[in-house]
């Protein structure tokens, strides 16, 4: 019996992580879905590949997003030492820095690959030309993306930093 319960031990603990990973991307891409009323952004998932199609590109695309948020939390959870007086308060500054940088990386990120850097790969997709408009429609994107991850995050590290370090 236990061997078999070591075996569900690890089985629950790699589900869990693999939610973990897979969870928060797909609320975000379900809190995005406004964005697709834009007729260039459904037209930019259409042309990402690797299906072509706007479903899975879009499902691949928003909980691939979600990674570096998801992953960069676990690493600040996994190497920062909360033990102590004191510990959640060590946790208030790699959370906020990390949220700082990945919200700036994602506004100004996601208009310059989708308009730099995709037509250079050859993937044409936006038919108004990569106006103002597509920029702006793009950047706004990324910060709406970005915030539903900055938000919590931020609220966590100044909860963290208050004293006592709830």
């Amino acid at each position: 019996m236990v061997p078999l319960q070591s075996l569900l031990d690890t089985v629950g603990g790699w589900l869990t992580f693999g939610l973990s990973l897979l969870v928060p991307g797909v609320v975000a891409a379900v809190c995005w879905l406004p964005f697709l009323l834009a007729k260039r952004v459904r037209s930019l998932f259409r042309a990402l590949p690797p299906t072509g199609s706007l479903v899975p590109s879009y499902a691949l695309a928003g909980i691939g997003a979600s990674l570096p948020f998801v992953v960069g939390t676990l690493v600040i959870l996994a190497t920062v030492d909360t033990s102590g007086r004191g510990g959640a308060v060590r946790l208030s500054k790699p959370l906020f820095t990390m949220t700082l940088a990945l919200f700036g990386a994602y506004t100004a990120g996601v208009p310059v690959v989708g308009v730099l850097g995709l037509p250079r790969v050859g993937i044409d997709w936006d038919p108004t030309g990569y106006g103002a408009s597509t920029w702006l429609l793009l950047a706004g994107g990324g910060a709406w993306y970005a915030l539903l991850f900055a938000v919590p995050l931020a609220l966590a590290s100044i909860v963290a930093a208050l004293p006592g370090g709830y």
